[in-house]
């Protein structure tokens, strides 16, 4: 099934009243394993993916930084500034991820960042099951091609898309796990939206970064 034919199942469902589905995706990663080798041929690929957000969006948001990193970072959407600039991460929320990879003896030249969906959701709604059931192919191929060893999800939207679990972020936060699509380990912390509004949780959230950096300097071989 293409790109299309499964936009416009979803679209018919929806019409139908149905918001809540299991897709099969797997056709899709089938796909993409056999055309996509490089982060620019993925990229292309997305951008041609049949979805209502791109014609919602400014710019196509795909990701940035250390093609090689150790540590990918996976948010939820673009926002405002990210959807203008095309950069993942540069808005307010950025400046505060900036500070807390500083924190951590980190920047962006240490490793790579991306979102779960590549184009901003109108009003900066959150990700329906749909567009997370869409793209979520195409983020574990994008995880695939960086090759990390350790995945830190910002944010509930981001840790329940990858983990495919309805655990909220206080449930999955600073705890390790792995799923079967990808080798690296993930550990979700609190998206740094959530921590602008909520500063009493920085300190776990920078905690959750110390334990990544930790685990790969002592056992992430």
């Amino acid at each position: 099934m293409n790109e299309k034919a499964l936009g416009q199942i979803l679209e018919w469902l929806s019409d139908a009243g149905i918001s809540d589905i299991i897709a099969d995706v797997n056709s899709i990663p089938v796909e993409i394993k056999k055309e996509v080798m490089t982060l620019s041929a993925l990229k292309e690929m997305i951008s041609r993916v049949d979805t209502p957000l791109r014609n919602c969006a400014i710019n196509m948001v795909f990701g940035v930084g250390n093609e090689k990193a150790d540590i990918l970072l996976l948010g939820e959407a673009p926002g405002v500034e990210e959807d203008r600039q095309g950069i993942p991460f540069v808005g307010q929320s950025g400046r505060l991820l900036d500070k807390i990879l500083a924190a951590v003896g980190l920047d962006r030249t240490k490793v790579y960042i991306t979102n779960i969906l590549p184009w901003r959701p109108p009003g900066n709604r959150t990700p329906t099951n749909q567009e997370i059931e869409q793209f979520r192919p195409y983020v574990l191929k994008h995880i695939s091609l960086i090759n990390p060893k350790v995945i830190i999800c910002l944010g509930g939207t981001a840790a329940k898309a990858l983990l495919q679990t309805s655990q909220g972020i206080m449930q999955l936060r600073g705890k390790w796990t792995r799923i079967d699509e990808i080798s690296a380990k993930i550990i979700p912390t609190f998206h740094p939206a959530y921590l602008l509004r909520s500063p009493s949780q920085k300190m776990e959230a920078w905690l959750d970064f110390l334990n990544a950096i930790h685990w790969l300097e002592n056992s992430g071989t």
